[in-house]
């Protein structure tokens, strides 16, 4: 992880000051570094040392890091990990087209593995996630979204770069079609647990925790899975008051809402919904080598339903 920062360290170099300023500035904020740590644990499971593992490490991470910033302006969002959003400290335009830079510097970079097919796996991962994003704003303020609408959102806007991530790294390591299927299947699983796992949190976190606000999701008019399940189990008149927050995007009732999504099970049901996703992810870890690398997957997809942030 050390060499991925050093490479995203070196990569973003500009001659543009502002471009650096807020690069950095996200950058600096942390996070869990998710996708290229699974990326690079692949790498390692299936014996590659192939010295373009660090660098799609560091492109994946420049993909998500674009995205976060695209997010952020869309929703408005003012805290991310604890601090101001880019776009509260900087502006959205300039998030916007930062955003657009770490994108194309991505792409630059990936040219360099000179390999058909990993271009290929992070050019239609991007393109997805820019379909799921576009279907996420379509969805805004609608409560009549279902399960399945839901999930396929959520596989497009997050689990999408999970599973390029881990794709890439056993065709890097010219894995069987067999095993890179495997991997393929454990990052979509996983990223689609962690997603809903975020879902949860929202109504069942603590916000200096997850360094965000807590009831967000609503107050962006986000139909998610808590949400969806509460509303089927509800009486009439709480499903109601649930629908109109979703459509009005208002946290009036967040109070009532919080106590109608704990009281009808939806917490329980929701958190079951990614606990049977991790243990589908745990599954596709059978096709690979038994080693440090793999028990420290399996390990990752189990302490995930644990986690508070």
């Amino acid at each position: 992880m050390q060499a991925m920062d050093h490479v995203i360290a070196q990569r973003l170099t500009t001659s543009v000051p502002l471009i650096g300023q807020i690069s950095h500035y996200i950058i600096a904020a942390g996070g869990k570094r998710l996708r290229p740590a699974l990326l690079l644990m692949v790498s390692n499971a299936l014996g590659n040392n192939h010295a373009h593992k660090h660098l799609l490490a560091a492109v994946v991470e420049l993909i998500h890091t674009a995205t976060l910033l695209h997010d952020d302006v869309v929703d408005e969002s003012t805290m991310r990990r604890g601090r101001p959003t880019a776009n509260e400290s900087f502006g959205n335009p300039a998030s916007v087209l930062v955003g657009d830079f770490l994108h194309t510097r991505s792409f630059q970079m990936m040219v360099e593995a000179g390999n058909m097919r990993i271009l290929q796996v992070l050019s239609d991962a991007t393109n997805i996630i820019a379909e799921g994003e576009v279907q996420q704003l379509i969805n805004t303020h609608d409560a009549s979204l279902d399960e399945a609408g839901y999930l396929h959102v959520i596989r497009s806007k997050t689990a999408k770069l999970f599973e390029a991530s881990t794709q890439i790294a056993a065709i890097l390591a010219k894995a069987s079609p067999e095993v890179e299927s495997a991997c393929a299947t454990f990052g979509q699983a996983l990223g689609t647990a962690f997603q809903i796992i975020d879902d949860v949190l929202d109504y069942d976190g603590d916000a200096h925790e997850m360094g965000k606000n807590l009831g967000d999701d609503l107050r962006e008019g986000k139909c998610t899975l808590p949400l969806i399940i509460a509303m089927q189990r509800a009486s009439a008149e709480e499903a109601q008051i649930v629908r109109q927050a979703i459509e009005q995007g208002s946290t009036d009732q967040l109070h009532s809402i919080l106590q109608i999504v704990k009281n009808t099970g939806a917490l329980d049901a929701t958190r079951q919904a990614a606990h049977d996703e991790a243990m589908r992810a745990i599954a596709a870890l059978e096709l690979l080598p038994s080693n440090p690398f793999t028990q420290a997957m399996e390990e990752l997809a189990s302490q995930l339903l644990l986690r508070r942030t």
